[in-house]
């Protein structure tokens, strides 16, 4: 028989989208606007998946996920949601969805999600606790980021976290040990390549008294200080071979020894690891033990270089302009040419530069609000570097938007720029040109929404979206 899906969603269009697409993949179809629609829907008996909203006219989608499962065990909930964030994706799991994805989502990726839901497949959501989280962007890369973590949050696999330095390693680590069932227990963090290497096995499994030069009394390693919580191995690539061959051993075993010491202790930690470096490589010429590889990359989580998501950047300088600000320092503000150039530069060193640069401008400007010329200054020449060609008339939109789209490309080398670089253009180009309307309107959005062409609220959710400041944008 022909599997029948339910539709919740207020939104009329997404209604329609989501329909076509299902009855184009061959199923039957059923729409509600409400989460008491729904609700009956399931009680009467029909319905085979159910791909819902989370905000709905009625209720959370979310809370209403448990009641669902209660008349039905074994439904396949998919949840859809506009409030793309980490907290969203993990409390999906923890009310029992079975995928999550992120609006605007692609119609393929989401019709693939009930194909695997009907055949009784796994979309790798379990249920868990989650919680808030230090981790901020809503871009596509990101999302997948939330989703990837979401499905490591209610086991114990280990994860090697993998990405460029100042990337944000360390706060994905921590968001896996605080939504996970060791939230509470320690969390333990060191940095190999920052220990002197005849220290590091001492560091990670302690050492008793007499155990070595110096060694004047009995210490706690890493791997007891973590007990019950989890540890984070980061520049895993930097750990000496020596290491390496006691720390596979703690993997296979699940117990350690101390540096001197005779008796065994169970290992009851969660392993995390990092690194910037090809491990595969290094397992080629013999810097890194392949089995420890294997053992370490169960999970690999990529995370996205800023420069493949800067949609992402103007949330991110104004969240470390208010931690300053929270911290003592002047409160700032950016204008949207200040974004503009922000959004330009290719940032090498990632989100961690992006946060030295707020939090330096933020003590350094005299002004309130922050300007594209300061932030030229506080990059310097590799600003200018990276720019791409200023727009040139005579040229036309098309010409100076190939020069923009041809150096984008162009600052991954050979390498393809991460999928989804339809939206992502797309966003940078909605930018100025909503920032200029209202800049035009001098902030009024009914005049720059009917000035664009669009309804108010879709105005406002671009906005949201695109992390525009209306009052940064007027004219002074």
């Amino acid at each position: 028989m022909t599997a029948t899906i339910i539709i919740a969603d207020d939104d009329a269009s997404i209604r329609t989208v989501v329909r076509q697409g299902m009855l184009r993949a061959g199923y039957q179809v059923l729409v509600t606007e409400t989460a008491a629609g729904l609700i009956r829907l399931i009680a009467e008996g029909r319905g085979d998946v159910v791909i819902s909203d989370v905000i709905l006219p009625d209720g959370n989608g979310l809370d209403t996920i448990p009641k669902l499962l209660e008349l039905r065990p074994g439904l396949r909930v998919i949840v859809i949601s506009a409030q793309n964030t980490l907290s969203t994706a993990v409390r999906a799991t923890e009310q029992g969805a079975f995928d999550y994805l992120p609006k605007p989502f692609d119609l393929n990726e989401l019709t693939r999600s009930v194909a695997t839901a009907l055949e009784g497949g796994v979309a790798g959501y379990d249920r868990e606790l989650g919680d808030d989280t230090p981790l901020i962007g809503r871009s596509a890369a990101m999302q997948e980021v939330y989703r990837l973590i979401a499905r490591v949050v209610p086991n114990d696999l280990t994860v090697m976290v993998l990405g460029e330095s100042g990337t944000g390693k360390e706060l994905v680590a921590r968001a896996i040990h605080d939504m996970g069932a060791r939230a509470g227990r320690p969390f333990i963090a060191l940095n190999m390549a920052a220990i002197p290497r005849e220290l590091i096995e001492s560091e990670l499994f302690g050492h008793e008294r007499g155990a070595f030069t110096g060694a004047a009394s009995r210490a706690a390693g890493k791997f007891e200080q973590a007990q019950g919580g989890t540890l984070f191995l980061d520049e895993i690539g930097d750990m000496p071979i020596e290491a390496q061959t006691r720390l596979l051993r703690v993997l296979q075993s699940g117990e350690f020894t101390t540096v001197g010491g005779m008796r065994a202790q169970r290992a009851d930690v969660r392993i995390v690891s990092a690194t910037n470096q090809d491990l595969l490589a290094l397992t080629q010429n013999g810097r890194f033990r392949e089995d420890l590889y294997y053992r370490l990359n169960v999970v690999p989580l990529h995370l996205p270089p800023l420069r493949a998501r800067t949609e992402d950047v103007p949330t991110l300088a104004r969240h470390f302009l208010d931690v300053a600000a929270d911290e003592g320092l002047p409160r700032k503000s950016l204008d949207v040419h200040a974004i503009a150039a922000l959004q330009q530069y290719s940032w090498p060193g990632n989100v961690r530069e992006l946060e030295n640069l707020m939090r330096r401008l933020a003590v350094l400007e005299r002004g309130d609000t922050i300007s594209a010329t300061a932030i030229a200054a506080g990059l310097g020449p590799g600003l200018r570097q990276v720019l791409p060609p200023s727009f040139d008339e005579s040229q036309g939109l098309a010409a100076s938007a190939a020069g923009h789209i041809a150096h984008y490309f162009a600052g991954f080398g050979d390498k393809l720029p991460p999928d989804g670089v339809y939206d992502r253009l797309l966003a940078e180009v909605e930018r100025p040109l909503i920032a200029a309307c209202l800049d035009a309107t001098a902030g009024n959005q009914l005049k720059a929404a009917r000035l664009l062409g669009i309804n108010r609220n879709t105005l406002r959710k671009k906005l949201t979206d695109l992390g525009l400041d209306p009052v940064a944008t007027r004219r002074t």
